[in-house]
């Protein structure tokens, strides 16, 4: 009955992979902007920090020292290095210590760096789009799945921290039409809080965290978009052969009670209402085995 779906997006709908695309510095030579990113994402897990310490393999031996680093959610990190802050992250970072960023052309995901709160430049990164994503929101909208939202904390037209993401599904939970319920898909640890508030929870179980995979109530092990829709016709063929089985069981048996209140039931009837209607619903019901 999902009438609404929303989908986290790095590692849910793109490939959750990253590369560093461009580096747009502002006072500092492009080098030194990609040094101090690296250095300063150094202990992060996130792909993007990856990404960035990919970029600039040199900063594990350059010889910098680095201090005091702090990790802010949904804003971004800042260390001290050779003794200057250096943060690095999203717009809101970047209005936290008062450096004046500018925006980029660019499709991809920004990461921008401040120097002692002076903007130095930002560097674009990219994720490439699932193969079978495109299939899976079509597939989707065939299914009758009518309103399809993506929540990323990536872009600044978004940048959602992860109690944003909570926020918004809470909104669309109040906005659903009678009947329909709302569907969350997700794969990251700040995902599991939003897994578990809609109605139904999809993780994507070969590269999700194990939170995200707690939470949720379907898994796809194949980290497949497609097989979301795959998901919904497996269960609506499934609700589908049940209601068949329950009209079928009742129905019989009211009217053989039917026909025994005017002298009409025999024992053979009986054993059928019984007996017989059982095997006929186990038989129905193996044709879910069919997908």
């Amino acid at each position: 009955n999902i009438g609404t779906m929303a989908f986290d997006k790095t590692g849910t709908l793109t490939q959750g992979v990253f590369a560093v695309e461009a580096v747009h510095p502002e006072t500092l030579e492009e080098k030194e902007l990609l040094h101090l990113a690296a250095h300063v994402e150094h202990f992060s897990t996130h792909p993007i920090a990856e990404a960035l310490r990919t970029a600039f393999p040199q900063e594990a031996t350059d010889g910098c020292a680095m201090t005091d680093v702090e990790e802010l959610a949904g804003y971004g990190i800042r260390a001290c290095v050779n003794g200057h802050l250096v943060c690095v992250g999203n717009t809101k970072m970047m209005d936290k210590v008062g450096a004046k960023w500018r925006n980029c052309h660019r499709v991809g995901t920004i990461i921008h760096v401040a120097v002692d709160g002076c903007y130095a430049g930002h560097i674009v990164i990219s994720d490439c789009l699932k193969d079978d994503s495109v299939g899976a929101v079509a597939a989707l909208k065939r299914l009758g799945i009518g309103r399809l939202v993506m929540l990323t904390g990536d872009r600044r037209e978004a940048e959602l921290l992860p109690a944003d993401k909570v926020a918004c599904v809470e909104q669309l939970l109040a906005e659903k039409p009678s009947g329909k319920s709302v569907a969350f898909v997700g794969d990251g640890i700040n995902d599991a809080p939003v897994l578990k508030l809609a109605d139904v929870g999809i993780a994507m179980g070969g590269l999700g965290s194990d939170a995200a995979i707690e939470a949720a109530d379907v898994v796809l092990m194949d980290d497949k978009p497609t097989k979301i829709a795959t998901a919904v016709r497996i269960a609506r063929r499934t609700i589908g052969i049940a209601r068949q089985n329950v009209a079928f069981a009742i129905g019989v048996k009211v009217a053989i009670l039917l026909l025994a209140t005017v002298g009409l039931g025999t024992m053979w009837m009986a054993v059928f209402a019984d007996v017989g209607v059982t095997v006929l619903a186990v038989f129905n019901a193996m044709r879910a085995l069919k997908g």
